[in-house]
């Protein structure tokens, strides 16, 4: 497996893998998401994204194809932006969940209000409209 910056002609599979799993894609054209995708044999089989708001960034959408889940790529994929965020100077990492609060507890994210995560996040397209006020919001302090 292979974890890159997406190429143009894969953007459409990464929005594919969204749809499939439902995630939301209606802001993508608009909002600074930088995306890291998995590939195997040339082929997108999952896919996470950081939208960074100052010192603190919101971790978007992270996918893994339905017959590949429960392989590691998930953790891989959450390892690399993790990476990724502190190298743009990130040092919080904020997410919405509807399905994957265990996953991301188990990886250091705590259960937080809505309101209190940081400001810039909650200006997000994710927050204000896109995710329902039922989603789980979580945190982690990027050391």
């Amino acid at each position: 497996m292979n974890l890159h910056s997406p190429l143009p002609h894969e953007q459409q599979a990464i929005r594919s893998l969204l749809t499939a799993a439902a995630l939301p894609v209606e802001d993508l054209d608009d909002a600074k998401v930088q995306f890291i995708v998995a590939t195997e044999n040339d082929e997108a089989v999952g896919a996470i994204g950081l939208e960074s708001f100052a010192d603190a960034g919101l971790l978007r959408s992270l996918v893994v194809r339905a017959d590949l889940r429960g392989s590691g790529i998930g953790g891989r994929l959450v390892d690399a932006l993790e990476s990724l965020a502190r190298e743009r100077g990130v040092d919080r990492l904020v997410l919405l969940t509807q399905t994957a609060a265990p996953f991301f507890a188990g990886r250091g994210y705590r259960v937080i209000d809505r309101e209190a995560a940081p400001e810039g996040v909650r200006t997000s397209a994710e927050f204000r409209s896109l995710c329902p006020a039922s989603a789980t919001c979580m945190l982690k302090d990027l050391d």
